[in-house]
């Protein structure tokens, strides 16, 4: 054990390397010269092209397990500096994953390096939480399981705050899936309707009927479930040409009353009723997860309101996390950074809120360290 570690300097290094999705490499070198003196046993390997490490520390229970991630989205332009150029301005730092969520899992290992071996700690980081996720926290959760190191608790860094570090943490988070709808017609002449078939008309009832859907009114702890339509397509350069066929994509953020097959099958069923050729094709992200208010949620409330005086809001607000994967393990719990600027230009955070998240994540390893 060592105290030796400043996060911000880890976090420009990190910050250094560029990871946009999906990540491999050198931002897992770089990682990885951090966690090893600590004595973590690191493990690295790549699956299509993606990256993901597990870094274990100490032996039996209980284990605690931090999972994050090191990709990073596209930057974008117009940014004051260079995106994979660490900048620090006054009390922030800027750099593309300063906030989503390279300085989390800086402090996370600067508070690691000031707690004893009292248990089992480990570090589950992807390099492909930002992109299609297909290669990353599921493929760590296979090897884990392969290894017999499932933790007991999980605490994934994700930045949850929103105002003020510590005013939210994530116990949940609503499923998630696309559904793409294609309604099949016949072309041909605008002049001539009857020798074709107009998919318009019955993609707009479809749609009209999706849109008049009320899915629930939210429970306890979820918010009502909501349809979007996110994509609407025929395609037609002529004016006048009947079109073959019309194309919506529609997406679906959902509370634990559903399922998102279920919620497939229902748009199906809704879209086949007004044209039964319609083709409809869903893909399932998510599901809605709870981990009920418990040890958990209360050693990072402890923790949080101890360096901040805040007792913060249990929410399952938000998108998709890679908790929906390990929610299958055990509790897990998000708590990170404030996300004001996350996937933003001139991505940025404050430095006194890093310095305090480190000391708030070794609080939360010590106590769980002694449940």
């Amino acid at each position: 054990m060592t105290d030796s570690i400043d996060p911000i300097v880890l976090a420009q290094a990190l910050l250094a390397a560029p990871s946009v999705t999906p990540a491999r490499g050198e931002v897992f070198d770089v990682l990885e010269a951090a966690v090893t003196p600590l004595g973590f046993v690191v493990e690295r390997w790549v699956v299509e092209g993606v990256e993901n490490m597990v870094a274990t520390r100490g032996t039996g229970k209980p284990h605690l397990a931090f999972a994050g991630h090191l990709d990073v989205v596209p930057p974008g332009e117009g940014w004051a500096s260079n995106a994979f150029s660490p900048e620090v301005r006054g009390d922030l730092l800027y750099g593309r994953g300063a906030v989503d969520m390279k300085s989390s899992i800086a402090a996370f290992v600067a508070a690691a390096a000031q707690v004893p071996d009292l248990g089992t700690l480990s570090l589950l980081i992807t390099g492909d939480e930002e992109g299609e996720a297909d290669h990353g926290t599921v493929e760590i959760i296979k090897h884990i399981q392969a290894k017999g190191i499932v933790p007991d608790l999980c605490l994934v860094g994700e930045p949850t705050s929103v105002d003020r570090l510590g005013d939210t943490i994530k116990i949940g988070r609503r499923g998630s899936t696309n559904i793409w709808i294609t309604v099949p017609g016949t072309q041909g002449h605008v002049a001539y309707p009857q020798l074709a078939d107009n998919p318009i008309p019955k993609l707009i009832r479809i749609l009209s009927a999706l849109d008049a859907l009320v899915l629930d009114a939210g429970n306890d702890w979820f918010q009502a479930s909501n349809l979007e339509m996110t994509e609407l397509e025929v395609g037609n350069p002529a004016s006048n040409v009947i079109p073959p066929q019309a194309r919506a994509r529609i997406s679906i953020r959902f509370n634990d009353a559903h399922k998102g097959a279920d919620l497939v099958a229902r748009v199906t069923a809704i879209a086949q009723s007004f044209a039964p050729n319609a083709v409809v094709r869903g893909k399932v992200y998510g599901e809605a997860f709870l981990t009920p208010p418990g040890m958990l949620s209360e050693i990072v409330s402890a923790a949080i309101a101890k360096h901040t005086g805040i007792a913060p809001e249990l929410s399952t607000t938000g998108g998709t996390s890679d908790a929906r994967f390990l929610s299958k393990l055990c509790p897990v719990v998000e708590f990170g950074l404030c996300n004001a600027t996350m996937h933003k230009v001139d991505e940025a955070v404050a430095i006194p809120d890093v310095h305090t998240l480190t000391a708030i994540y070794a609080d939360v390893i010590r106590a769980a360290f002694a449940k």
